[in-house]
């Protein structure tokens, strides 16, 4: 089984190779293009160490509160943090600099996986997010190195697909000795498609215990995007192809009943910012991009957000927030980043992705959900003009984020368990 997975997973690599070498050029990938072969190079963090492996953005957010814990728990292991995308990278590096040592992660191959467990030598591996390499896991296995996956979540369309090869999966869970998993129904599913029951605990979700920046760098903000001191800014976050039209359609409106409205458009995928720059200048804006700022902003320019790693932190001077994603059918994107900030959230129908969180906050009252473009205006200026509703909305929402807090301690407790045990202190984070 293993080996018809590594021959198809070879050919696979091979059709992607042109894509691969265009990415490269374009976004960075291949930077580090030995690391993916398994070579990890010098500079790899002192042993003892741990491996945590997070594919890109969302996932190496996730794991910045639990690998600060992990070292503050056990100062005396090195931390290894891999991603596969250079986006995700950025985040460890800007985010865990001084605490972890980054590397790519490697092709999931026999040679790359033997060449890369033969260098790092860890006494345990952490997935974020139901990362499941089926060779690199059995290498684990045969090493008795154990494995967790940690903040674990199965997607609608990722337990439909994994539920045509049960067979493989029930094969490649064996190797993992814990799951922690976000919610009952991410345990339900991870149990359903093979593993063993005695393995799954929830937790939470880690993101939930991730700590706002303080209000001090706000100004700083506001200068660097060019902002006025009477600006009111609309933040549309994560946005993909399809939603950007919607999101401008919805801002030329309100910004006829609310004079001093800015909006700043972050699309999921940086590379898009020329994309959507001409679906503004369409409109008669003018866009500018983060990366050129704050020289050249017009009056009355959509920011576009062209950078990694800046968008949970500039969610904190947004008087409303849209969180993308969710107005086509993609399955949305993390509403507690504004949350936590204090932000009404507004998103669309589409939260497949993070459907607890969702209803976590339509439920507690710090969430709207807006199905089309017209609604998303007349919400959207509804809480523009009245603040105090405004305000009412955010509160509600920090405090629905406050209340999923816990979820990094949980999951120490199961290292100190299952990975790691007797080992350092004991205790909390």
């Amino acid at each position: 089984m293993y080996a018809l997975y590594s021959a198809v997973l070879g050919m696979g690599l091979l059709a992607y190779l042109p894509a691969f070498l265009t990415r490269r050029r374009r976004a960075g990938y291949g930077h580090d293009l030995a690391q993916r072969f398994g070579r990890l190079g010098d500079g790899l963090p002192a042993e003892p160490r741990c491996w945590v492996h997070a594919v890109s953005v969302g996932e190496s957010a996730a794991a910045v509160p639990l690998v600060e814990a992990i070292h503050r728990r056990w100062p005396e292991l090195g931390i290894l943090v891999s991603t596969i995308t250079p986006t995700g990278a950025r985040i460890v590096a800007d985010r865990l600099a001084g605490t972890a040592v980054h590397r790519y992660f490697p092709l999931d191959l026999p040679g790359p996986v033997r060449r890369a467990l033969e260098a790092a030598r860890p006494r345990f591996f952490i997935a974020i997010e139901t990362e499941l390499w089926p060779n690199f896991l059995r290498a684990l296995a045969r090493r008795r190195t154990p494995a967790m996956i940690a903040n674990g979540r199965i997607s609608d369309r990722s337990f439909r697909r994994y539920l045509r090869v049960r067979w493989l999966m029930r094969r490649v869970l064996a190797d993992v000795s814990v799951f922690a998993m976000q919610s009952e129904e991410d345990a339900r599913r991870i149990v359903v498609l093979g593993a063993p029951p005695e393995r799954v605990v929830v937790t939470g979700n880690l993101k939930s215990d991730l700590v706002p920046e303080t209000d001090a760098a706000d100004a700083v903000w506001r200068e660097r995007l060019g902002l006025g001191a009477t600006d009111r800014l609309w933040i549309a976050g994560s946005t993909h192809r399809g939603e950007e039209a919607i999101v401008l359609d919805a801002f030329l409106r309100a910004r006829a009943r609310c004079p001093g409205l800015v909006l700043l458009l972050a699309p999921r995928h940086p590379e898009r910012a020329g994309e959507v720059s001409e679906l503004i200048r369409e409109r008669g804006l003018a866009p500018a991009r983060r990366s050129r700022l704050p020289e050249g902003r017009a009056p009355g320019a959509v920011v576009v957000l062209d950078t990694v790693g800046e968008l949970a932190t500039l969610y904190a001077l947004a008087e409303v927030v849209f969180v993308g994603g969710s107005l086509v059918p993609v399955g949305g994107h993390n509403v507690l980043e504004p949350a936590m900030r204090g932000k009404p959230v507004l998103y669309g129908p589409h939260t497949s992705n993070f459907r607890e969180s969702a209803l976590l906050l339509e439920s507690s009252g710090g969430g709207l959900v807006v199905k089309d473009a017209l609604e998303l205006e007349r919400e959207l200026s509804r809480l523009l003009e009245d603040r105090d509703l405004a305000r009412r909305v955010g509160d509600a929402a920090r405090t629905a984020f406050a209340g999923r807090q816990g979820a990094v301690s949980a999951t120490l407790d199961l290292i100190a368990r299952h990975l790691w045990p007797g080992r350092g202190p004991t205790a909390g984070p």
